[in-house]
């Protein structure tokens, strides 16, 4: 029984020192109490926990003692002039600094210091907080780290044929980068019936390599295979849709995930991993997996196709491989891309240092696995090109000058032109162009490790050999229209063997990490493309000449002009209709949207667009995806709403090269083109372009 206290008695007496001495240890942050000379007088539990001391061990230590090697000068100087201007100073004021745990392993962190008094003594307590704890952090560490394997799987792909060695990597990549115990990759046998393990990551007997597994949807694997879906199990000891092992239990699997392997369109096989923690798969550890098995399967569809087919047949094959890369590889870093730019512009972390670093290292991910991408569809012509004159002359010169700059200085640099070089003059893509000349350089200069010479010349390319004839895709095309572009080197040259596979993808002769295999390939699929041909005349010890036989411009009208990159040619309140049916694609493009100041209205079907587009509707401009599920596409709902909406602008996105290349020949001229992964600005670009045209 409790007395209340008489009016205007003092409050009852608590003691100070004791409720000071529990929040000290209660603190979530790691809490140090240092004295003047650096020495550490009092720690509470969560810095004993993050540091990986014990509490007691802590205490009498220097400070020092808690910095990496690499810092601690520095430390100890910042620590002198602190002690003689002791002041507060709260968390984030300096980013990126780093605690040495007691294993010697270190770990990102936030100080906060505060000056303290006892006894006529200065001190100063240091609060110290894991940046790795916050959950905005944790996720895109998380997405990074998945962007990043991703990134491996497609430079292993790149430069691996044997689809072996990709198998036996899948589930490694995969265990590392969700953090699980294990994962598998499992096969359908030509019956259909059974499953078998060809690849494994993880001690775990339930599953030994080379197993087979009934395809039945009382299994794990067979029911995915029954589903056509991913399958997440947060608890397997409460399953009740399949029978979970025995052995899985008793190894203490808690959790798993599981996606189906597809090539074109039917299921072959499946891709798992589990953790023995419970819930350990969420949504990004789901998309990623469905990624990491999509280009799992694009490669072995490579593998298979290369062993169907013949020389020519294999450069053609690439092409037809790469559709099912750049959509859904276009598609998932659309939404990688988006989200990383919206996330980098968040207010809480515009001065957060080590939250932007982050975010730029899963951008850099992001941006190799677009590169990889767009590798892949020069070398298939599957690239869309946007060709126009180019001045030659004008052009070898400002690349021989860049590579001058960058070149080993023992190779000499030459430029021959013909006296009159106002006629040089080509149809191509230049950006294209001076990739693949590029291309030819880098392969040059490592035929010469030891120096020589590299020489670019130019002219009219005069009768055209019979090789070139066979290439150029037009067999009656005039002699006179072409022009020659060579680049000689005099290296190590080619034997007759590599010449004859030279521009094979993948085919490289230099050391593992040094090449991909794809540089002369991407120079062969923008000669074709571009309705040209290319050439290799080389001698072992005699040095190499590479020739690209490309189309003049005859009666080719001028390049429109282009509109300014500026997001101010957009009006204020642009109504936009948007259509788009992956739904972290469409939430992606409505927040660039809503950020360049657009009245937007979202659908995910042209069926649910057209019931807008009335004749009274406001619209403005139409943003739609060119493929739309297994509705309408988006070329033919263009068209209807231009009808309908004469002024209405145009603009058309697809991570489908393939369709914007359809796109491209059928359109009329003011529809405009927008290939996926996509920034803001391109996409503001793109908006004004498509205005333009149709304005």
């Amino acid at each position: 029984m409790t007395t209340a206290s008489p009016a205007g008695a003092p409050p009852p007496v608590i003691d100070d020192l004791g409720v000071y001495r529990s929040l000290f240890s209660a603190a979530a942050d790691g809490l140090l109490l240092v004295d003047p000379q650096g020495q550490i007088v009092l720690a509470n539990p969560s810095a004993a926990q993050l540091l990986g001391y014990a509490q007691h061990e802590l205490v009498g230590l220097p400070v020092d003692a808690l910095v990496p090697d690499s810092i601690r000068p520095r430390h100890a100087a910042y620590r002198e002039a602190y002690g003689q201007a002791p002041r507060p100073r709260p968390m984030g004021t300096q980013m990126e600094l780093v605690a040495r745990r007691k294993d010697g392993s270190e770990v990102m962190v936030e100080i906060a210091l505060s000056p303290l008094q006892s006894h006529g003594r200065p001190f100063v307590v240091a609060a110290i907080r894991d940046i790795g704890s916050y959950p905005r952090v944790r996720q895109a560490l998380t997405r990074a780290r998945h962007s990043e394997h991703l990134a491996q799987l497609g430079r292993l792909a790149v430069d691996e044929r044997d689809p072996q060695k990709l198998l036996m990597r899948v589930p490694e990549l995969a265990a590392q980068a969700l953090e699980a115990e294990f994962s598998s990759v499992m096969l359908l046998e030509p019956d259909r019936r059974s499953l078998r393990v060809v690849s494994r990551c993880g001690h775990f007997a339930s599953a030994p390599l080379g197993a087979c597994l009934p395809n039945d949807p009382g299994t794990a694997a067979g029911h995915v295979m029954s589903r056509g879906e991913p399958l997440r199990v947060d608890d397997l000891s409460r399953e009740q849709r399949f029978a979970v092992p025995q052995a899985d239990l008793e190894a203490g699997m808690a959790s798993l995930l599981a996606v189906p392997l597809f090539d074109r369109g039917r299921m072959t096989g499946v891709l798992c991993v589990r953790s023995r923690q419970l819930a350990h798969f969420g949504d990004d550890e789901t998309r990623f997996l469905q990624s990491l098995a999509n280009l799992l399967a694009t490669c072995l569809q490579r593998a298979q196709s290369e062993e169907a087919l013949n020389h020519a047949q294999r450069l053609e094959s690439v092409g037809q491989l790469t559709g099912g890369i750049a959509h859904d590889f276009n598609n998932l870093l659309t939404v990688i891309q988006g989200n990383l730019q919206v996330l980098e512009e968040l207010p809480a972390l515009a001065d957060h240092a080590f939250g932007q670093q982050l975010v730029s290292a899963a951008t850099r991910a992001a941006r190799r696995g677009a590169e990889l991408t767009s590798k892949l569809l020069v070398f298939s012509r599957r690239q869309v090109l946007q060709p126009t004159t180019v001045d030659v002359g004008l052009l070898l010169h400002s690349l021989a000058d860049m590579l001058r700059r960058t070149l080993d200085q023992r190779i000499t640099i030459s430029v021959e032109l013909p006296a009159a070089p106002a006629a040089l003059a080509v149809l191509a893509d230049p950006g294209q162009l001076e990739s693949a000349l590029l291309n030819i350089a880098i392969n040059a200069r490592d035929a010469m490790p030891e120096g020589g010479t590299l020489r670019f010349s130019a002219g009219p390319a005069g009768v055209l050999p019979a090789q070139v004839r066979r290439e150029i895709d037009d067999p009656s095309a005039l002699d006179e229209r072409f022009l020659r572009i060579a680049i000689a080197d005099s290296g190590t040259g080619m034997p007759e063997a590599v010449k004859e596979r030279a521009f094979e993808p993948f085919f490289t002769t230099k050391q593992a990490g040094r090449g991909t295999g794809l540089g002369l390939s991407t120079v062969y699929g923008f000669a074709k493309q571009s309705r040209g041909a290319v050439t290799i005349d080389s001698t072992v010890g005699a040095g190499t000449t590479i020739a690209l036989f490309l189309p003049r411009p005859w009666d080719v009208a001028p390049a429109r002009e282009e509109v300014a990159t500026g997001t101010d040619t957009l009006p204020p309140g642009l109504k936009v209709l948007m259509v788009e049916d992956d739904a972290e694609v469409r939430a992606v493009a409505r927040q660039f949207l809503d950020a360049l100041g657009c009245d937007v209205t979202t659908c995910a079907s042209a069926e649910q667009a057209l019931l807008l587009l009335t004749p009274e509707a406001p619209f403005e401009l139409l943003l739609t995806d060119i493929a739309l599920g297994s509705g309408m596409r988006g070329t033919e709902l263009a068209g209807i709403a231009q009808a309908r909406l004469p002024q209405l602008a145009i603009l058309l996105m697809s991570g489908f090269s393939a369709d914007l290349l359809e796109a491209d020949q059928q359109a009329p001229p003011s529809w405009e083109l927008l290939q996926k992964p996509y920034s803001r600005a391109e996409l503001a670009q793109a908006m004004a372009r498509a205005l333009a045209a149709a304005g």
